[in-house]
């Protein structure tokens, strides 16, 4: 059995070797709910001025499971499914090593953007969009979110279909609830993934996903697919693993539930006016809430006040009159004017270098 030094050791090797260009889903874990907390740091405490890592109690992996084991029964999860569902249970060691090598992390927005979004990518997404369009304009037209976005999130999240995951969920959870930086919700993960086993939505062997836990083509958390998933083929499972009506429906479901409006787009790229983006974060004024993505966006005004500041079009126009309000964000050399719906991307995914990805391929996606 693994221990705690020897995870340690394995985790030193194993980060050196991770490829940053790896599938972004692998590397981030993917998915809804995950992203707040795979990017939010270690708790630190102070100690002589200096920030260090808060110390975590040890506890032998087989005693953590006969914890997860009571809370189970507690919750009433199955004996049958608990048994077979924590028995044998080992920590594993790589995904302690991917989760401190998160590409939203390691990269820069615009080299994760780049990364991603190459030409045979986009040209891959334009296609999907086209073979599936049938089936896409029926979950648009149920959810109200357009088909580009719902492809472009596919593609992201799970090279249009191509991963899933492979990783046995219940180890992958287990393990990140044992190693303790973020225990709490890897462990309320763990019993919504045995709710899912217990109620019979999927097999065990069939629950596989992400190293941190994030399944199927949709890259759901545990807690996303028992809120959110869908059974839009109307055969009695909610499979985000196979079923592409079920995986573009739930994708729909999740970002309508998280306040897509139909009516309005995700932003627009723009061109900063003299004094740039330190200027209007001073006159603007940044949010002081949510995760460090919508930290990082300025309070929000309307387009009319934008346009007053100096703020055009990325061609240098004015910028439309119409009555939305934006929060403006900045990637190296480029500034963006985000509204409501970027923010139900964050709602996805809360990390700028994923939102912008998807939000820019759907844009090269079109209708």
């Amino acid at each position: 059995m693994l221990q705690r030094s020897r995870i340690a050791a394995l985790f030193v090797a194993m980060a050196l070797v991770l490829h940053p260009a790896m599938h972004a889903s692998t590397l981030t874990g993917g998915g809804p709910a995950a992203a707040a907390a795979l990017a939010a740091p270690a708790p630190l405490a102070a100690t002589d001025g200096q920030a260090v890592q808060t110390a975590v109690e040890p506890i032998e992996f087989p005693a953590f499971v006969e914890s997860l084991r009571v809370e189970a029964l507690a919750r009433g999860i199955s004996e049958g499914t608990i048994a077979r569902a924590l028995s044998n249970l080992e920590p594993s060691a790589s995904v302690i090593a991917r989760d401190q090598s998160q590409a939203e992390v390691i990269l820069t927005v615009d080299q994760y953007v780049a990364r991603r979004l190459t030409r045979p990518f986009v040209r891959t997404a334009q296609q999907m969009a086209a073979r599936h369009r049938t089936l896409l304009n029926r979950v648009a037209a149920t959810y109200g979110v357009p088909s580009r976005v719902v492809v472009s999130i596919w593609g992201l999240e799970s090279n249009f279909g191509r991963f899933s995951g492979v990783r046995p969920t219940i180890q992958a959870l287990a393990t990140l609830a044992w190693e303790g930086r973020r225990g709490a919700f890897f462990r309320a993960e763990l019993m919504d993934a045995l709710e899912i086993v217990d109620r019979g939505y999927i097999g065990l062997e069939m629950l596989r996903g992400s190293w941190a836990g994030a399944m199927g083509q949709a890259q759901f958390m545990p807690s996303s697919y028992l809120k959110w998933a869908q059974d839009f083929d109307s055969d009695g499972d909610r499979d985000i693993w196979r079923s592409e009506p079920d995986v573009f429906a739930s994708v729909a479901n999740y970002l309508k539930e998280h306040g897509w409006a139909p009516a309005t787009t995700w932003g627009r790229e723009v061109r900063l006016p003299a004094g740039g983006i330190a200027a209007l974060r001073e006159k603007v004024g940044m949010r002081g809430e949510g995760c460090r993505a919508e930290r990082e966006m300025t309070n929000r005004l309307p387009l009319g006040d934008w346009q007053a500041l100096g703020v055009r079009t990325a061609a240098g126009g004015a910028l439309p009159k119409v009555a939305v309000d934006a929060s403006l964000i900045h990637s190296g050399q480029r500034g963006f004017l985000v509204y409501g719906n970027y923010e139900s991307l964050l709602e996805y995914n809360c990390a700028h270098s994923y939102a912008l990805a998807v939000a820019l391929l759907s844009d090269r996606v079109g209708t």
